[in-house]
């Protein structure tokens, strides 16, 4: 049953409650790290999501240490994509399936010890080794061995060409031995090589990171960060908008009318919110089910009434991000693609279970929206909404027959590809859809193969176009990040990605700089 759609609203209590509790929590992060009432030289900083594998390395928590700068990789990625220097100073392929990395010599471990390389080749052997593998190893089988004490050589079980860039996810950051426990447990707790060390996690409540003096770069300008973990986006708002935050994660849309517009930065990005289809099981196993819900699905309407025109509509999985994508959907192998399409069938009193969940405040108001459009063409929708950390098994489990998604699709490696195989293979590891085809199997197959450019785009579309002709998902629009950043503080990244946010050269203004 369509309800109508709510736009979350504060009272002058509720603000004064929301503002009271985040100044209390940072307060605490910061007479811990420099005396009572002190916080002039600590960035105060409210996060969308708490950690939910205790901050471990090896699952999507590793974004978390990158954007904090505390975990390093090898090598990280520039504007355009391509791999530089990080850990690594240089790299070179010896054979089809094998490189040497040559390591920054001087790098120290936050808990004293120094980065070598049978260190660099133990972080990598876990990644390799874990179960369930970090997404950006889905497909890989990579081994990783020390050479002489300055240099380690990888190898994959096929030729890699994008291995460098696959070096530069989070996922597989370099960290001292101290951080692997019994049981494949991680702790980065004292044990990356940024420019801050990561102190304490309280739970799924905040973090505190000091600077690390022994930095090899650029000494950080911060004295530190007190992190506060805070999922409910009005809340978020509240913070920037009170002075209580100095830095806020994705503030909702519908929540920036009400801060000052200095304060506000909108960032272009390669994510991509999308409606999930169950090819597996329930009505959507049929694809003609599955066409009637892409006839129903108005992604403009949505783009206009949750997103306020803050997003772009989706013409496909990949979005303005990477602007070859919409030239690639003019060629005619695409165009000819799509026409394999089923055609819709009418689904009179179809039952649908729709599920997505309220980290992402404008989420549940795409599912109203969503609701109401499906119902219009006869399916009988039933919403289940949650936190993330308590419906994605539900989700990778198949009990969903639509869920709606907020999917970086280059946050990896900053290439596509292996995030069409995580979610559109048959042995991706986050495919909600259950989708399997030989077809799309054997196309990602190709662009994995290929190196970068442009015949591996091509290949890249053509993969996507499979994807979308079997209607696995339904592609609604391109979101973009809305960050808040105060007066207060300045050289804070704007990172499409969502890999950098706290660097070294982010700075409270007025002490060694001024904000912008």
């Amino acid at each position: 049953m369509s309800r109508p759609r709510l736009r979350p609203a504060l009272t002058g209590l509720s603000v004064l409650l929301l503002a009271t509790s985040l100044t209390g929590c940072f307060a605490a992060g910061n007479d811990q790290a420099a005396g009572p009432g002190t916080d002039s030289g600590r960035i105060k900083l409210a996060m969308l999501q708490p950690p939910r594998s205790g901050l471990s390395p090896l699952s999507d928590d590793a974004f978390k240490l990158s954007r904090w700068k505390t975990a390093e990789t090898l090598v990280e990625l520039d504007e355009l994509g391509e791999a530089q220097p990080a850990l690594a100073t240089e790299w070179q392929q010896t054979g089809p399936a094998s490189w040497n990395f040559t390591l920054r010599e001087g790098v120290g471990f936050h808990d004293g010890t120094a980065m070598t390389a049978a260190e660099v080749a133990a972080s990598l052997t876990a990644a390799a080794q874990a179960s369930p593998k970090p997404r950006i190893l889905d497909g890989v089988e990579l081994t990783a061995q020390a050479g002489d004490a300055n240099s380690v050589t990888i190898t994959t079980a096929t030729p890699d060409p994008l291995l460098p860039q696959r070096l530069s996810s989070p996922q597989l950051a370099i960290l001292a031995a101290s951080a692997y426990g019994e049981g494949g447990v991680v702790s980065p707790v004292n044990a990356g090589t940024g420019p801050y060390r990561l102190v304490s996690v309280d739970g799924t409540s905040s973090a505190r990171l000091d600077r690390f003096d022994g930095y090899w770069g650029p000494q950080a300008e911060a004295e530190g960060v007190d992190v506060q973990f805070v999922p409910d986006g009005t809340a978020r708002a509240a913070a920037i908008r009170t002075g209580d935050a100095d830095i806020v994660e994705a503030i909702p849309v519908g929540q920036v009318a009400q801060i000052d517009p200095a304060l506000v930065h909108e960032v272009p990005m390669p994510r991509t919110n999308t409606l999930y289809l169950n090819t597996a099981s329930g009505p959507f196993a049929d694809p003609a089910v599955r066409a009637a819900a892409r006839s129903a699905t108005d992604a403009g309407t949505i783009v206009d009434r949750v997103y306020e025109g803050r997003a772009d509509q989706a013409a496909g999985l990949l979005g303005p991000a990477l602007p070859w994508a919409a030239e690639q959907r003019n060629s005619a192998e695409y165009a000819a693609a799509l026409a394999t399409r089923a055609a819709a069938t009418a689904v009179p009193g179809t039952p649908i279970r729709l599920g997505t969940f309220t980290d992402r405040a404008e989420l549940p108001e795409v599912a109203v929206q969503l609701e109401q459009q499906l119902e219009a063409a006869g399916f009988v929708v039933e919403q289940d909404v949650r936190e993330y950390q308590h419906i994605e098994a539900d989700a990778l489990a198949g009990k969903f027959d639509a869920f709606i998604l907020s999917r970086a699709t280059v946050l990896d490696s900053g290439d596509p590809v292996a995030y069409l195989y995580s979610d559109f293979s048959c042995a991706g590891s986050f495919n909600i859809s259950q989708f399997c085809d030989p077809a799309v199997d054997a196309a990602l197959a190709k662009a994995a193969g290929i190196p970068a450019g442009p015949e591996r785009r091509a290949a890249i579309s053509a993969a996507e176009s499979l994807i979308l002709a079997r209607d696995a998902a339904i592609p609604l629009l391109h979101e973009r990040v809305i960050q808040g950043e105060s007066t207060r503080v300045g050289g804070v990244e704007r990172d499409p990605r969502e890999r950098a946010l706290v660097t070294s050269r982010t700075r409270i203004a007025g002490s060694t700089g001024s904000a912008g």
